[in-house]
C-alpha cells in the first residue's frame, strides 16, 4: 500500500496504530502538539485487558514488552463505605485478567517501537480542509502545511480533525476530578497507605467518591469526584494547596479520615479535571480519506475502558489497512462499522467493581 497515513495526535490510540502499520510496511507519520516525549507528566496507572489493550499490544508485537513493564500485584482492590467501613478486600492472585502499567511506560514502549522521526513533535493541527478526491490539507501552529491522502484524528476530546466528520462536540458531564498525589505514602503518610492497600481503593457516595491508586515509587494517586458546576469549581483557587484541599475536603464532611486524607495530605496542588463527553453512540457518513480513533471517536466518562479501547482503534485500523491495501474505503468503513457499537457498549457499561459496591451498599 502506498497511500501515505497521517496521524495526528501521540496518545496511546494513535501510537498503536502507528506501530501496527509498520509492522506491515506501511510508512506513516505521527504529528504531536507537544514538544517532546517528556512534555508532561502521561498520567497514572491503566489496568490493560484481555480482550482490548493486551489484544492491540499483540497486533503490535509489544506483548513481551508490555508484559515486563507490568506493576505486580496492582490488581489488589478495596472498597470501602464513606465512613471506613471495608465492604470489600480482594487481594491480587494473579489471575485478574487486567494487569497494572503506569500509562508513561506504555507510551515510551510504543515510542521506542517505532522508527526514528516516525513522530513529530511540537507540530499542533490548526486547521484541517478537505481538498477533493479523499486528499485532505492539515496547517500546524508553525506555519507548514501538508496534503495527506489518508488522515487519521488521534487528537483527544478537542480534536481538530473531528469537524471533517461530525459537528458534535463534547458536553460537561455534570462532574470533575480533582487529583491529589501522597508520595513516599508507607513513611510519610501511613494512613492513607493501609487504607489504599496493594491497589485501588474506591469509595463513592451519592454526587461524591474518591479513587486511588497505589502507583510506582509507593505513590498515591488519587481522584476525587464531585458532582457540581463548572462555576462551582471555578471558585476554588487550585493554585492554593491547602485552601483548595481544604475547601475539597470539607465536600466530603462525615467521612472516615483515613478516606479524607487523600485529599488534605496531597503534596501537590490538586489538579482539576473537568470530565466531558461524546454522545453516546457517536457516529458519522463515511467521509473519504479520514476516520477517527480513541477520545476523538468516542470520549465517555471515565469508566476503565478510554485507552484500552483507543489503543484496540489503532490495532484494528491498522490491520484493515493492511487487509485492503488497494482499497482505502473498504477499510474506513470495515473499522468504521466494528468501532461504533463497540464504543457505544463500552460507554453504557461501569466498572464492575463500582456496580459490585453498589449492589452491595444499595448507593
Amino acid at each position: 500500500m502506498h497511500t501515505p497515513v497521517t496521524i495526528i495526535g501521540a496518545g496511546l490510540g494513535g501510537l498503536t496504530l502507528a506501530r501496527v502499520l509498520h509492522v506491515h510496511g506501511i510508512p506513516v507519520t505521527v504529528h504531536e502538539a507537544e514538544s517532546s516525549p517528556t512534555a508532561r507528566s502521561q498520567g497514572g496507572l491503566l489496568d490493560i485487558h484481555e480482550d482490548t489493550g493486551q489484544l492491540a499490544l499483540g497486533a503490535a508485537g509489544l506483548t513481551d514488552a508490555f508484559r515486563a513493564a507490568v506493576l505486580e500485584g496492582r490488581q489488589a482492590m478495596r472498597i470501602l463505605a464513606p465512613d471506613g467501613t471495608v465492604v470489600l478486600d480482594q487481594a491480587d492472585d494473579g489471575t485478574g485478567g487486567r494487569p497494572e502499567v503506569d500509562r508513561g511506560d506504555l507510551r515510551r514502549i510504543l515510542l521506542d517501537s517505532l522508527p526514528a522521526g516516525t513522530v513529530r513533535w511540537g507540530r499542533k493541527a490548526d486547521r484541517v480542509r478537505p481538498l477533493g478526491g479523499g486528499r485532505h490539507e492539515v496547517a500546524f501552529s508553525d506555519g507548514d502545511t501538508l496534503v495527506t491522502d489518508l488522515l487519521v484524528g488521534a487528537d483527544g476530546a478537542w480534536s481538530r480533525v473531528r469537524r471533517l466528520l461530525s459537528a458534535t462536540t463534547p458536553e460537561y458531564l455534570g462532574k470533575s476530578v480533582v487529583e491529589t498525589y501522597l508520595y513516599d505514602a508507607a513513611v510519610r503518610h501511613p494512613a492513607a497507605a493501609k487504607t489504599v492497600g496493594a491497589g485501588m481503593l474506591v469509595a463513592t457516595a451519592p454526587g461524591r467518591e474518591i479513587f486511588a491508586h497505589r502507583e510506582k515509587d509507593d505513590t498515591l494517586h488519587a481522584y476525587v469526584g464531585l458532582a457540581e458546576p463548572q462555576d462551582w469549581f471555578a471558585a476554588v483557587d487550585f493554585t492554593d494547596r491547602a485552601a483548595a484541599t481544604a475547601r475539597i475536603a470539607r465536600e466530603f464532611d462525615g467521612w472516615a479520615p483515613e478516606l479524607t486524607a487523600l485529599i488534605t495530605d496531597s503534596d501537590e496542588a490538586p489538579v482539576l479535571r473537568p470530565l466531558f463527553a461524546l454522545p453516546a453512540g457517536h457516529r458519522w457518513d463515511r467521509v473519504p480519506g479520514v476516520t477517527l480513533l480513541g477520545d476523538a471517536a468516542h470520549l465517555a466518562a471515565p469508566n476503565g475502558e478510554g485507552a484500552n479501547l483507543a489503543m484496540l482503534d489503532g490495532a484494528e485500523l491498522g490491520a484493515a489497512l493492511a487487509a485492503h491495501p488497494g482499497d482505502l474505503e473498504r477499510a474506513l468503513t470495515e473499522y468504521e462499522e466494528a468501532m461504533f457499537p463497540r464504543a457505544a457498549e463500552a460507554a453504557a457499561n461501569g466498572l464492575p467493581e463500582i456496580e459490585a459496591f453498589r449492589d452491595a451498599t444499595g448507593v
